[in-house]
C-alpha cells in the first residue's frame, strides 16, 4: 500500500501539540455556550474564523453549518464534525458548565468540533510544507440530533460534490482515552419513528362485544408487532422495535374511542431498512383487523445505518496505529443508536471511528445524559487522528 511522506505525521503531531491547550479552551468555550439543532450560529462563527485564518477556503450554507476546502489535485476526502447540542440540563460541576438552561453538549459534539478545528490547523501546516497529497474538505455540520439530520441539508447544497471518501469520529465514554474503537460493516443502526393511532366507537367494558375493544387491540400492537417483525424480517438485519409512549383511555370501566402508541424502529441492515415500513404497515393492519378498530400509521424514516466500508476502515486503522500505536485500536461494538453520518455513506464510501473519552480507571458515563464528562486529552487525540486519516486517505 502506498504511504504518505512520513514527515507529514511529524508535522501533524507537532502542530496539534502546539495547539493542545488552545483546543481544550475552545472545547470548554463551546461546552459553555451550547446551541440546539439549526441554531449553531455562534459555534459556526467561532470555528469558521479559526479555520479561515489558517488558510482554508470557506463555503457557508443557507442555514447553519459550513464547509472548508484546502489543497490541490484530483483526490478529495472529507472530514465531518457535528456541532449541535441536546435539550438536556447540564449536571456537571466543571467551571465551563453550560450557561444555557436546559441545553448541554451531552453527546460530545463540542469535542468533535474542536478536534476538527485542530485537524484544520495541522493540515494547513502540512499543506504549507508541500506535504498534502490532494484536497481535503471539512464539513462542520448542524443538526445531527434531529431527523433526518443536517447531513441531508449539506448534501443537498453540494457538500459531497467530488468527494471520494468521508470520515468522522464520535465520542465513546465506554472506551479509555488514548484508544479508538473501529468496526468493519454496520456500526450504528437505521433509526425510524413509528406512531400507531387506533380509533373505534368506544363503549362500556361490560359490553366489549358491542364495540371495538380498542385498548386490547392497542396492547396487541405493542406486543405483536415486534414479535411478528422478528419472523417477517431477516434476523441478521437486527430489527428492534421499542415503544416509548402508550396512551388509551382514562377510566377503568370505559373502552376508549382512540389510543396511541409511539416508538422507534432500529435496523442494522440498509436493505431491510428499505423494506421495513411496508412490512410494519401490513402487520399492524392484520393485528387490529379482528378487533373492529382502524389503525392510522405515521412512519417517519430517520437515518440510515452507518456501514464502514473495508478500505476506509483500513485507512482509519492505519491512522490509529500511526497516532496511538498498536495498542490504540479496540473493537467497537455495534450500536442501535442513530447517526446521520449514514447519509454520507449512502452516497460515498467512508467510515466512522469511536474516540475514547473515559479517563482510565475512572467512571463510565453514557451519552445523552447531563452528567457526561470527557477526558479533555481526547480533543487533541481526535485532531491528530482526523488529520492523519485525511493524509492516509489521500496517499492511497
Amino acid at each position: 500500500m502506498p504511504t504518505h511522506d512520513p514527515t507529514a505525521t511529524g508535522v501533524i503531531a507537532d502542530v496539534v501539540e502546539k495547539y493542545d491547550t488552545d483546543l481544550v479552551e475552545l472545547r470548554r468555550d463551546l461546552h459553555r455556550h451550547p446551541e440546539l439543532s439549526w441554531s449553531e450560529l455562534r459555534t459556526a462563527q467561532r470555528t469558521s474564523a479559526l479555520v479561515e485564518e489558517a488558510g482554508w477556503t470557506l463555503r457557508r450554507y443557507s442555514r447553519t453549518g459550513f464547509a472548508a476546502d484546502l489543497g490541490s489535485g484530483e483526490s478529495l476526502v472529507a472530514l465531518r464534525a457535528d456541532m449541535d447540542a441536546l435539550p438536556v440540563q447540564d449536571l456537571t460541576e466543571d467551571p465551563w458548565v453550560s450557561s444555557v438552561p436546559g441545553v448541554a453538549h451531552a453527546c460530545g459534539h463540542d469535542v468533535h468540533t474542536s478536534a476538527l478545528v485542530g485537524a484544520a490547523l495541522a493540515l494547513a501546516e502540512v499543506h504549507g510544507r508541500g506535504l498534502l497529497p490532494g484536497r481535503v474538505r471539512l464539513l462542520f455540520q448542524p443538526a445531527e440530533e434531529v431527523m433526518p439530520g443536517g447531513a441531508v441539508h449539506l448534501m443537498d447544497e453540494g457538500a459531497l460534490d467530488d468527494v471520494e471518501r468521508v470520515f468522522a469520529l464520535h465520542c465513546d465514554p465506554g472506551v479509555d482515552v488514548g484508544q479508538v474503537g473501529l468496526r468493519l460493516g454496520p456500526l450504528t443502526s437505521a433509526a425510524d419513528r413509528v406512531e400507531v393511532r387506533l380509533t373505534g366507537t368506544g363503549g362500556h367494558t361490560s359490553r366489549p362485544h358491542l364495540t371495538g375493544d380498542l385498548t386490547f387491540a392497542l396492547a396487541k400492537v405493542t406486543t405483536e408487532l415486534p414479535a411478528v417483525l422478528s419472523r417477517r424480517m431477516d434476523p441478521r438485519a437486527g430489527v428492534s422495535v421499542v415503544w416509548g409512549s402508550l396512551h388509551a383511555g382514562s377510566a377503568p370501566n370505559v373502552i376508549p374511542d382512540h389510543g396511541l402508541v409511539t416508538g422507534t424502529v432500529r435496523i442494522l441492515d440498509a436493505v431491510a431498512w428499505a423494506d421495513c415500513e411496508g412490512v410494519v404497515r401490513e402487520v399492524v393492519a392484520d393485528i387490529v383487523r379482528p378487533y373492529g378498530v382502524t389503525a392510522e400509521i405515521d412512519y417517519q424514516r430517520g437515518v440510515p445505518p452507518v456501514v464502514n466500508d473495508p478500505v476506509s476502515n483500513r485507512i482509519l486503522a492505519e491512522a490509529v496505529r500511526t497516532v496511538l500505536g498498536e495498542s490504540g485500536q479496540v473493537v467497537a461494538p455495534q450500536s442501535l443508536g442513530g447517526e446521520d453520518f449514514g447519509w454520507y455513506l449512502d452516497r460515498v464510501p467512508g467510515a466512522m471511528m469511536r474516540l475514547g473519552t473515559r479517563t482510565p480507571g475512572g467512571a463510565t458515563y453514557d451519552l445523552h445524559q447531563g452528567n457526561l464528562l470527557v477526558d479533555e486529552r481526547a480533543t487533541g487525540i481526535g485532531a491528530r487522528l482526523l488529520a492523519e486519516t485525511a493524509v492516509q486517505a489521500l496517499a492511497r
